[in-house]
């Protein structure tokens, strides 16, 4: 008789982020009768903020960000997937890759997760809104100022995603950040986006600084007042018929020049496993099974996830079932901006965002607020040798 394999896993509290989990660990054990798997969920919040370290000490599985790839690297808390998955299924991943997410994952040589989900920011609207209101979707900066105008715009103001969207105007403006020790970006051009920005910022709710994505889209849905929101990390959910109480389509972001849509900063979750884990061997067989694009399009996508695999990206069923989420946004994700994982860069990425969102709410000095960034930043650095 087969001894019973015990395995936990920790995800984030959000239908797309546990029920596809549960899901296939449900099918994992009726294909292997002796293996059962958990899972546990965690707030939105502490999926960016909680040390997998911590986590790990804990969980045989775990669904991770990917700026955590330089801790892994550092801590190994992870272990390296390419030593427990065959090569063909790796290149397979790598050549579907969504964008950069297989990258996101890869550092110091190895693979530290595997991208079961894709995203980044993209743009979302009310269809309902639009024709009842007779307004067309915003194409440049300008329309979306002017839409703002009429109090129809909301974007999350929280501040890891301020920061996101810090980073995306500074890749549409024609600077990457982070890109040397010393400062984030340019003084010249971070003057420039954190102007852009807080005249937007100045015309949408001030509730809007205590959301995250999700309670933007579930504003969008729950009330008819948020007909647009121009950056935000995508969520399919709603854009399936029965999920909210009204559908939202998803979109590409608007373009500052009339020629290139904005540059948005990647996101998605990838699945990991504990160095602390017993089963390796089963745990791999699990990351196997929910990463294959046979799972990813159909049992995956059908419990309300989010694919990491480029074929269900491109699968008609999953975009008949998603308003076309998946077509719609697919450039956004594929010109994405891969963001610092360097081991102190979750340091940074933590007190950054408060500093952008202080001034977007309160306005101040720009160079002041660059200043404390770089600052910010520079001891980021130092955490490497820590």
């Amino acid at each position: 008789m087969e001894k019973t394999i015990n395995l936990k896993g920790i995800t984030w509290n959000h239908s797309r982020g546990l029920l596809p989990m549960v899901a296939t660990a449900q099918r994992f054990s009726e294909l292997y009768p002796n293996v059962n798997i958990t899972w546990e969920k965690r707030s939105l919040q502490q999926f960016a903020d909680f040390s997998i370290q911590e986590l790990a000490e804990r969980f045989d599985l775990l669904v991770i960000d990917h700026p955590w790839a330089g801790f892994a690297a550092k801590t190994k808390s992870i272990v390296p997937l390419d030593f427990y998955l065959s090569d063909d299924y790796l290149a397979d991943q790598e050549r579907n890759s969504v964008g950069q997410s297989y990258e996101s994952y890869f550092y110091d040589e190895h693979l530290w997760a595997l991208p079961i989900d894709a995203a980044t920011p993209v743009a979302a609207s009310r269809p309902d809104l639009f024709e009842e209101k007779e307004l067309e979707l915003p194409k440049l900066f300008e329309d979306l100022l002017a839409l703002a105008d009429k109090g129809l715009v909301a974007f999350a103001g929280i501040p890891i995603d301020v920061l996101m969207n810090f980073y995306t105007l500074c890749c549409s403006l024609g600077e990457d950040p982070c890109q040397n020790d010393e400062e984030v970006v340019s003084q010249e051009l971070g003057v420039k986006v954190l102007k852009m920005y807080r005249e937007l910022a100045s015309k949408i709710d001030k509730a809007n600084f205590n959301r995250n994505p999700i309670q933007v889209y579930e504003a969008m849905t729950l009330t008819d007042e948020i007909a647009y929101c121009p950056f935000a990390y995508g969520y399919s959910n709603y854009s399936r018929n029965g999920y909210a109480r009204k559908v939202l389509h998803f979109h590409d972001m608007i373009s500052l020049d009339g020629e290139t849509n904005l540059r948005s900063t990647l996101g998605g979750t990838g699945l990991a496993i504990s160095s602390k884990c017993e089963e390796l061997d089963v745990a791999a067989k699990y990351v196997e099974f929910v990463g294959s694009p046979a799972c990813q399009a159909t049992l995956f996508f059908e419990n309300g996830g989010q694919p990491g695999h480029l074929t269900a990206w491109k699968n008609d069923e999953v975009n008949r079932q998603s308003q076309n989420y998946f077509y719609n946004t697919l450039p956004a994700l594929q010109r994405a901006f891969l963001r610092p994982r360097y081991h102190g860069s979750m340091f940074f990425q933590d007190h950054a965002g408060d500093v952008v969102r202080d001034y977007l709410m309160n306005g101040g000095d720009e160079i002041q607020v660059l200043n404390q960034m770089n600052e910010l930043y520079r001891k980021s650095k130092t955490l490497v040798l820590s």
